[in-house]
C-alpha cells in the first residue's frame, strides 16, 4: 500500500516571498508603480505572478479602476516579472524548519512525496533544484501542468492518480486558503502551515492540523497512514 505527502511550495516548503517581492518591485519600478515592503504584500506571494501584480496595484488606491491596465501591458509586466524572477529565483529563499528532516524520513519510510503548486512548473522545478530539494519528489505539478490549478481539486487528485495513490493514503500540506480549499474539495487530509501566505485568520481556514514545525508531521502521518 503506497502512501503520499503532497506539498504546496511557496510559503510551505520554502519561504520564497523575499525573491518574489524583489521581482515584484523590479516590475513596479519599471512601469511607474509604487514599490512595496515585503510584509505589505507577503500574503500575495503564493498567488502567481499575474494575480500578484494586479492585486498589488489594485491595493494602491484602486488604481486599476481609475486607470485600467490593458491586457497587453499586464502580460508584458507578467513576462518581465517571470524573466527577472527566473534569474533570481533562489537568492534569498529559505527552506522551512525541519523540511529536510521530514523529507529524509519519508524516504526512509517509502512515503512518496509530490509538489502541487500554482507556480509555473518550470519555475518550481528550477527552484527545487537550486535549493537541493528536487531529489526528494516523485512528481511536481505546477500551475500549467494540467488545464486547471488550485483550488480546483483535480490539481491534487490528478497527482494522486498519476502516482497511483488512494486518497485515504495521502495528506496535503499547505499554507493558504487555496491549499485548504483544494484539499477539502478533494477530500484529502490537510495540514495547515502557520506563518504562510494567507489572507484569512488561521481559525477560519479549513484544516485537520495546524503546525509550525515540520518535525511533528512525522507523528501526524503515522496516525493517518499505514507506515512500516
Amino acid at each position: 500500500m503506497k502512501n503520499c505527502l503532497v506539498f504546496d511550495l511557496d510559503g510551505t516548503l520554502v519561504d520564497t516571498a523575499p525573491d518574489l517581492m524583489t521581482a515584484h518591485n523590479y516590475v513596479m519600478k519599471k512601469y511607474g508603480y509604487e514599490e512595496k515592503p515585503l510584509e505589505s504584500i507577503r500574503h500575495l506571494a503564493g498567488r502567481g505572478a499575474a494575480a500578484m501584480l494586479i492585486r498589488s496595484i489594485d491595493a494602491q488606491g484602486n488604481l486599476i479602476k481609475k486607470n485600467p491596465i490593458d491586457p497587453q501591458t499586464h502580460k508584458q509586466m507578467t513576462d518581465d516579472f517571470i524573466s527577472f524572477y527566473r534569474k533570481n529565483i533562489s537568492g534569498h529563499s529559505t527552506i522551512r524548519k525541519n523540511v529536510i528532516s521530514l523529507l529524509d524520513w519519508c524516504k526512509e519510510k517509502d512515503i512518496i512525496c509530490a509538489v502541487c503548486t500554482n507556480k509555473r512548473e518550470d519555475l518550481a522545478i528550477k527552484l527545487l533544484k537550486e535549493i537541493n530539494l528536487y531529489k526528494y519528489f516523485d512528481y511536481v505539478a505546477g500551475a500549467d501542468t494540467f488545464d486547471y490549478r488550485k483550488p480546483d481539486p483535480r490539481h491534487l487528485t490528478d497527482i494522486l492518480d498519476i502516482l497511483d495513490i488512494d486518497k485515504k493514503n495521502s495528506i496535503m500540506l499547505g499554507d493558504s486558503e487555496t491549499d485548504a480549499n483544494t484539499a477539502k474539495a478533494a477530500r484529502v487530509h490537510f495540514i495547515l502551515i502557520n506563518d504562510g501566505y494567507t489572507e484569512q485568520k488561521l481559525e477560519d481556514i479549513h484544516h485537520d492540523h495546524l503546525i509550525e514545525d515540520f518535525e511533528v508531521v512525522k507523528q501526524i502521518a503515522s496516525n493517518y497512514l499505514t507506515i512500516k
